[in-house]
């Protein structure tokens, strides 16, 4: 409350609104009174003493024994109602308790006035004066004895003036009623003003204790309920007041930590552990400076350890501006940074290896990035993929497969050098960053060495297993100026390295980039290829091997896009098959080949229709060609599904199960480029197979009079007798070919000699022949 709203009635104590606690505020000043109280007895006995010296002679000793003895009760009351407000400050010293207070001090005043009206009108007029002299002095005591307790001192001055008024009037002295009348105005004005200073001083000193015992209130609740704990040191960093919660954290009492250094109680030996002391550091500059900080993270060297603390602070400064000190709050945060550092490595190291994952890896190489330009040097990034890891991962299971990946991840650790950092792209993916690659002997060293110590055998759970790896490189700023470039102009090169056959280091070339964009603009075509109605089939004939009648036609997708011209079908296929468009168009194909079939060709002429594995394991691709036979009406052993060994390297119980399906409806199987991939008997075994075709390979090595060829077409003519399955040699181009394979054994033959794929209309052609025999196109 301010001194413009503070009105006199609250300063001297008849009014108490509500909102602050008055009896609180008079109380601190009535406390004060019981310290002067013996003053006041004294002043009190002389100035009676003085007045009967005055007055002897002219006044009834009688009389001034009775006055004497009024006085004396008059101050006694007063004296012990002083000592009851001595408790005033601690108990509840309300309006009544004023009160009766200012009654006893009025007491006083009144028999003092009494003897001032009395000496004027029984002794002589010239006294008066100086008796009003003495009780003008009694006035001032009382207004400086008494300023804590403004009610009782106005009360008593009142009372004195108003005899002392009297008393001039009976003895008509004018001039000493005027004094009287100035002096009582300027004394109560006085005590108003001084009640009203020191009401004020107490309400801010009640407010200001209040404020401190609600913060201190709140700092032990603080330091109770939360994990964080109270600091503060002095200008010498000596730790004062030390709170418990701080002294259980240093693992002291609080009485062993008062005076102790603070900096050197916390810095133990960490100033000289390199990562360590730089928390510190920046903990003593603060301090130094005298600088307010927050969440400033020190390391802190314990008995139990070295443990992590997150100080906050700020100087004191006393009222005068003087530098006291310090305060502060701090935390342990040593389970929260090993929290923070565990995450941060996650977030950076791949947790099945330990190695660096492909975001530190990004960032490597973008660190490599800028050292090459700014040194106008080279960096390198090699990228690895392992060869047939899939097939170990799909028949050993994940476990095993996770167990080479981590030995595969050991095997490049040790193969990196300074400079140098390998980690995990994904999958069965790694990278290696080459942060100064100006000799580009090291890249194809390390890349050779790679290739090498990965293809070496792995022993797991008693298994000896082997994969194989192929390596991708880009070198910066060559090959890309940032991090993007470089990571796909590597998985370019090491496309190209996959595509022949693995086990292959390759660099990365501008052409490769042109490849990739035409591969995109293919693919961007193939999408609306359907629609478009840019697709259509060829058929090739296959004939009897004696007879060289046309058995059954196989048929061949083909694109002429609007915008590439015809593409050929090496080109296109793969990518049908990465992007699984080859689903929509096989089922296509399938529909069609059954459609030219079932309406233009002999009932005896069959239609083989090739099926990718990504078709076999869709859930519906039985439904698909029951779908197909129905709408074309074709017989379902009319129909022969050719498919290839790799079908038995994905899921090989899905695509079984899709044959077998297959096979039930009546339709035949045939094994497609048997001998050139992961040949297996086991295929033979598991599936019923009508047809095994040998491949082109070893039919123009077996015309070129090759041991193994002629051997491997023998043995796959014998074994497809023994199990009661056909044979079909592709790739027959002349006359001496297909005697030679006749005599080998092979029941069917398909190749140029006996005609080049060929539209729908040239198909029907063909059964147009005189004699029904096949057209004979050369090659």
């Amino acid at each position: 409350m301010s001194k413009a709203t503070l009105s006199t009635r609250q300063a001297i104590g008849l009014d108490t609104p509500a909102g602050t606690d008055w009896a609180r505020v008079h109380g601190y000043q009535y406390a004060l009174i019981r310290s002067r109280t013996t003053a006041r007895v004294i002043v009190h006995a002389l100035a009676f003493a003085f007045c009967v010296a005055t007055m002897w002679g002219s006044v009834s000793p009688l009389l001034l024994a009775a006055w004497g003895v009024a006085l004396g009760l008059a101050v006694v009351m007063a004296a012990s109602e002083d000592k009851t407000a001595a408790t005033a400050d601690i108990a509840n010293y309300g309006v009544e308790d004023m009160r009766r207070h200012a009654v006893c001090s009025g007491a006083k005043g009144v028999v003092w006035a009494i003897g001032l009206m009395v000496f004027a009108s029984v002794g002589h007029g010239e006294n008066a004066a100086l008796v009003w002299s003495i009780a003008a002095a009694l006035v001032l005591v009382s207004a400086i004895s008494r300023f804590s307790a403004p009610l009782s001192s106005i009360v008593f001055t009142c009372a004195v003036g108003f005899g002392g008024l009297i008393a001039a009037l009976i003895t008509f002295n004018v001039t000493l009623a005027v004094v009287v009348l100035a002096t009582v105005f300027f004394a109560v004005f006085g005590l108003i003003e001084n009640a009203r200073v020191a009401v004020e001083a107490r309400i801010g000193e009640a407010a200001i204790q209040e404020k401190s015992e609600v913060v201190s209130m709140l700092l032990r609740e603080f330091e109770e309920n939360q994990a964080d704990w109270l600091w503060q040191i002095d200008t010498r960093r000596r730790l004062k007041a030390v709170s418990p919660r701080f002294a259980f954290a240093l693992g002291k009492t609080a009485s062993e930590l008062e005076g102790m250094s603070f900096f050197e109680l916390i810095a133990g030996t960490s100033l000289g552990n390199a990562g360590n002391g730089e928390g510190l550091r920046d903990f003593a500059d603060k301090l130094k400076r005298k600088e307010p900080f927050s969440d400033l993270t020190v390391s802190v060297s314990l008995e139990g350890g070295l443990r992590w603390w997150e100080l906050s602070g700020t100087p004191i400064i006393d009222e005068n501006g003087l530098f006291q000190g310090w305060r502060g709050v701090g935390s342990d945060v040593t389970e929260k940074r090993e929290s923070s550092e565990k995450i941060a490595y996650l977030a950076r190291y791949d947790t099945l290896t330990a190695l660096p994952n492909r975001l530190m890896l990004n960032e490597a190489l973008g660190e490599a990035l800028k050292y090459a330009e700014h040194w106008r040097t080279r960096c390198a990034f090699l990228m690895i993929d392992l060869d047939r890891f899939k097939a170990v991962n799909d028949s050993l299971g994940h476990l095993v497969g996770d167990r080479m990946l981590a030995q595969v991840a050991s095997r490049l650790k040790g193969m990196i050098h300074e400079g140098e950092i390998c980690g995990r792209l994904g999958g069965d993916e790694f990278g290696i960053v080459i942060r100064d690659a100006s000799d580009k002997r090291r890249i194809d060293a390390l890349a050779r060495a790679v290739i090498q110590r990965l293809s070496e055998p792995y022993e797991i759970e008693n298994q000896i297993l082997y994969v194989g790896a192929s390596v991708g490189s880009a070198i910066g700023p060559r090959d890309g100026h940032t991090v993007e470039e470089l990571l796909r102009n590597a998985d370019l090169a090491l496309y190209r390295a996959k595509d022949a056959g693995g086990g292959e280091h390759c660099d990365y070339e501008p052409l490769l980039h042109a490849n990739a964009q035409e591969k995109r603009q293919l693919e961007h075509s193939l999408r609306s290829a359907l629609e478009k109605n840019e697709l259509l089939l060829h058929y090739q004939p296959v004939v009897d091997a004696i007879t060289e009648e046309v058995v059954s036609f196989e048929a061949l997708v083909r694109w002429n896009s609007s915008e590439h011209g015809f593409v050929s079908p090496a080109k296109f296929i793969p990518l049908a098959e990465d992007t699984r468009l080859i689903v929509p168009i096989g089922t296509w194909v399938l529909q069609q080949a059954c459609n030219e079939a079932a309406a233009s060709w002999p009932k005896n002429v069959k239609v083989n229709v090739n099926v990718s594995p990504e078709q076999l394991l869709e859930p519906e691709f039985a439904t698909t060609v029951v779908r197909a036979l129905s709408q074309s009406g074709l017989d379902p052993n009319r129909l022969e599904i050719e498919v290839t060994e790799s079908i038995f390297l994905r899921d090989a119980s899905v695509a079984r199960k899709a044959l077998e399906q297959c096979i039930a409806l009546g339709c035949s199987v045939a094994l497609d480029d048997f001998g050139t991939g992961y040949s297996s008997l086991g295929y033979l075994r598991k599936l019923k197979f009508s047809t095994i075709k040998v491949d082109r390979s070893f039919v123009q090595g077996a015309a070129q009079h090759s041991p193994e060829s002629l051997a491997i077409i023998r043995a796959v003519v014998a074994m497809a007798d023994s199990l009661g399955m056909t044979t079909t040699a592709e790739g027959v181009e002349n006359d001496e070919e297909a005697q030679m394979i006749r005599q080998l054994g092979c029941t069917k033959i398909q190749g140029f000699h006996f005609g080049r794929p060929m539209t729908a209309v040239d198909a029907r052609l063909v059964f147009a022949r005189t004699h029904g025999g096949p057209e004979r196109k050369q090659a």
